[in-house]
């Protein structure tokens, strides 16, 4: 049933990062969906090389553009509008608004930045959403309790007394110290924000979760705010994830009987959620890896797209895996690129303004007859596209800084505004521009054809999946959370 009853905004923040709250904040989304509200996410600062293309061809966090697939809307970049994507580990490009700024350290960007600009940006982003959806899902950023940073702060804290939001604070329990993060986090705020922190959140809870009933207790005598929930850990329930930081535990090897799919483990690797579907493949074994043996061993090796390209390919050549990749496809393995993985390919990478750095030529690996030309001018578009000669209509999304020219050979895929795009050696051996290349059934069953090996595509509906899988994540959730509490503080003064 359609709710009209107008609910406050809602923002999860954390004891630190990577605590959960994306994942949090994507089951409350779809639960006021299956609730019947129309919901969308909001992240004022995100900081991720995992982003997104927007309807309107702008660019958000990925995390945000799940969130809004979990309340069943499309993306937009008022969801996120600022996004940091590092370039090094002292410097990031700045997108606003869905469009790229340039670049800065972070000693200028949170130093020397105008705060209250882009603060006021956030907030315009916030109300144009505000205006149409119901609630507003709101997720911080890191820690609350940074306290030498709280003067710079326009994603945490600020929000929620510009917006008046009732705050939750959701802690990791699985990392321990949970007693001391959440009572420290809380008592170190101001009295004006203490108040707004209207429940804690105890997640990825291992085991018996009556063994906590004292400890829920104890949390909430000393802090005086309720433990609104404790949600168990789970491995079987499968919603991307924002941070890089679960590429840690995605690292393996080949594994005997099973379809081996390497992706190259780059410095500087972006939008790894390109893999998602292949990982998802029951007859498949999809690992990340900087090991030249492993990367040897596998039947498919993937490339994939890069923040940093000139950079990563020296990388590639130091550690030994440039010749990893090129022994694979001298031994008709299958070889493919996507992005900045398309522009290692090539023949030569360029960069006469110095886009990425101070190397303005670096040789390609030579697998494909393209040359790439770095620009300052970033393309984001959601498109639709045919692969090779298949009539079936595919789907994805181009992000990048350059324009790569086909020097011979053919072209990958059209689009739909006619264009052409990526480069095409053989089934074999290929690069694109385009990131969700591999969500399409017909991609993947010509990859797997092209190398001779069989895994049950036709029954994997991947869009299906996701469906359930958020579903899955509210039910999860919902069963732990005191929901009557939590709509209490959304629909009182």
């Amino acid at each position: 049933m359609k709710q009209t009853e107008k609910l406050k905004p809602i923002l999860f923040v954390g004891t630190g990062s990577d605590v959960g709250k994306s994942v949090i904040n994507a089951a409350f989304c779809r639960i006021f969906l299956q609730d019947g509200y129309s919901p969308a996410p909001f992240k004022a600062q995100n900081m991720s090389l995992n982003s997104f293309a927007s309807v309107e061809g702008l660019e958000l966090g990925r995390a945000q553009a799940v969130q809004a697939e979990a309340c069943g809307i499309p993306c937009l970049s008022a969801m996120n509008p600022i996004l940091l994507k590092p370039t090094s580990h002292k410097s990031a490009q700045i997108v606003l608004n869905g469009k790229p700024m340039g670049d800065q350290s972070a000693r200028e960007y949170f130093m020397k930045t105008d705060r209250d600009f882009l603060f006021a940006e956030a907030m315009k982003a916030w109300r144009s959403l505000d205006s149409t959806y119901n609630p507003i899902v709101m997720e911080g950023a890191g820690s609350i309790s940074e306290v030498n940073l709280w003067d710079k702060d326009i994603t945490n804290m600020r929000v929620a007394l510009e917006t008046g939001s009732p705050t939750i604070l959701i802690a990791d329990i699985d990392r321990g110290g949970v007693f001391g993060s959440v009572y420290g986090t809380i008592k170190l705020l101001p009295e004006a924000e203490r108040k707004l922190i209207r429940g804690i959140l105890i997640n990825k809870f291992r085991g018996d979760i009556s063994l906590f009933d004292e400890g829920r207790k104890m949390l909430e005598e000393l802090t005086g705010i309720p433990v609104i929930g404790v949600v168990p850990y789970f491995t079987d329930i499968h919603v991307e994830q924002e941070d890089s930081v679960v590429i840690d535990y995605k690292r393996g090897s080949v594994k005997d009987g099973k379809i081996n799919v390497a992706v190259v483990l780059l410095r500087h690797m972006s939008n790894f959620t390109d893999f998602n579907m292949l990982e998802r493949m029951p007859d498949v074994n999809l690992y990340y890896s900087a090991n030249p043996a492993e990367i040897a061993k596998a039947d498919i090796v993937l490339i994939p797209g890069s923040k940093n390209t000139i950079s990563d390919l020296m990388h590639l050549r130091e550690l030994g895996l440039a010749k990893a990749i090129l022994e694979a496809s001298a031994a008709g393995k299958g070889v493919y690129g996507i992005c900045g993985g398309y522009q290692i390919m090539g023949e030569e990478i360029r960069d006469p303004d110095h886009v990425e750095g101070d190397v303005e030529t670096m040789p390609g690996l030579g697998l494909l007859p393209v040359v790439t030309t770095l620009s300052k001018d970033k393309r984001t578009e959601q498109t639709n596209f045919n692969f090779q000669n298949q009539k079936e209509s595919c789907s994805g999304y181009e992000i990048h800084m350059g324009q790569t020219r086909l020097m011979s050979g053919k072209a990958l895929c059209k689009l739909e505004d006619g264009t052409e795009d990526g480069c095409l050696i053989s089934p074999k051996l290929w690069g694109t521009y385009l990131h969700g290349i591999l969500d399409n059934k017909v991609v993947i069953e010509e990859i797997l054809e092209a190398n001779q090996l069989s895994a049950d595509v036709a029954d994997f509906d991947y869009n299906a999946f996701k469906e359930e899988q958020y579903n899955k994540l509210a039910d999860h959730v919902r069963a732990c959370v005191d929901m009557d509490y939590l709509y209490s503080v959304l629909k009182t003064d």
